[in-house]
């Protein structure tokens, strides 16, 4: 009876046990690993979303694209409501070249200003949204000191006011 009562393996019991079956009070090794397994794979499954997800912000970003952040904003609406149509416009919005019109239009404004004989930037005006701004800078405008006011007559005066008609060489022929 003694022997029935002491501590050890149990009679039908193999003699050798899997090294995944620990003993009382040892640290379950098996368990650990599983542990440690599971972490990573949920950091790394949440690194490869987060990753795919902006996809097209650094898609955009990496073309200097102007609709970067429309794209971005896209990615957040997606990420935030799980809608996908979000992150599928971003996407497309990302492969696209949107035209470029600001260089010509500034191009074309700064030409203008030269032929008026601006300096570049000079014939920029700001129009204030707040009215009471803009009668502000009217009275302003009225206490400017008369040099200022020289100079705009002086610009006035270098740009014709009314072109010149030239006769054609068809109307003096008398084809007209």
């Amino acid at each position: 009876m003694a022997d029935s009562t002491s501590a050890g393996a149990h009679p039908v019991a193999t003699s050798h046990l899997p090294s995944f079956i620990t003993a009382p009070g040892e640290t379950d090794v098996l368990m650990v690993t599983m542990v440690i397994i599971l972490v990573l794979s949920v950091v790394a499954f949440g690194v490869l979303f987060l990753r795919l997800h902006t996809l097209p912000e650094r898609i955009a970003h990496r073309g200097h694209k102007l609709q970067f952040e429309i794209v971005a904003v896209l990615g957040l609406l997606a990420l935030f409501t799980h809608m996908h149509i979000f992150w599928v416009m971003g996407l497309m919005l990302a492969l696209v070249d949107l035209p470029d019109f600001g260089t010509p239009l500034n191009r074309i404004a700064g030409s203008t200003e030269k032929m008026a004989g601006l300096k570049p930037g000079e014939g920029f005006v700001d129009v204030p949204s707040d009215p009471m701004l803009a009668a502000q800078s009217v009275e302003e405008a009225a206490a400017a000191p008369p040099d200022a006011d020289a100079r705009q007559a002086a610009a006035r005066a270098a740009v014709p006011a009314k072109p010149e008609i030239v006769p054609t060489r068809q109307k003096e022929l008398g084809h007209a």
